[in-house]
């Protein structure tokens, strides 16, 4: 099936701001023939998303960072999290420019290689949402302290860790509580030794 299966009998926007949010009254082809009954959706707009995870095969290490994530916050867990270098794509960038500015802004380190790994949906239920997943080569050497944009409110802390302790926190399923950090370090786990043969 395809956006040419499903009928928009009504659009409105509930809300524009940093986000947005859109109800739409439609109905969809049905698998079996025939349409869907009306439904009405609300859908949260986020646009596109580039990650990265920041890999140094010489030290064999990532780089993460922590911050506050107020959707952690009010899903009632703690709301500081570890996660890969990530943000959102400006309407002049592409992805792969957005995670190499990201990565000087959040942990001030600079991507000398970058490998993509995948794109997807982060919640295709309810949000529009789209992530550009990549690995990216770095010298972690020097990394860490805290970084962000002063005027966005950010308070980055840079995390190195071997990739031993970053896929055991990843199991642990504490700290590590997004999709795009598990879906990245479980990408490492199975590229590993190939990723560093490549880039060593």
């Amino acid at each position: 099936m395809t956006r040419d299966d499903v009928e928009i009998l009504s659009h409105e926007w509930l809300y524009q701001g940093f986000f947005s949010l859109e109800r739409f009254t439609l109905r969809h082809r049905l698998h079996a023939g025939g349409w869907s009954g009306v439904i009405e959706r609300e859908l949260f707009v986020r646009g596109a998303a580039a990650g990265v995870l920041l890999y140094d095969p010489r030290l064999d290490a990532v780089v993460l960072i922590r911050q506050f994530r107020m959707g952690a916050f009010g899903a009632g867990r703690g709301p500081w999290i570890t996660e890969i270098v990530a943000g959102i794509v400006d309407p002049d960038e592409n992805a792969e420019v957005t995670v190499r500015r990201e990565a000087v802004e959040e942990a001030g380190v600079t991507i000398t290689d970058l490998v993509p790994i995948t794109t997807y949906l982060t919640s295709p239920g309810a949000c529009s949402e789209t992530v550009a997943l990549f690995c990216g080569r770095v010298d972690a050497s020097s990394a860490g302290g805290i970084h962000g944009i002063g005027r966005e409110q950010e308070d980055i802390r840079v995390i190195v860790l071997p990739v031993a302790e970053a896929f055991a926190l990843r199991r642990k399923n504490d700290d590590i509580q997004d999709s795009i950090t598990v879906n990245a370090l479980l990408w490492l786990e199975l590229e590993h030794q190939a990723l560093r043969q490549r880039w060593s």
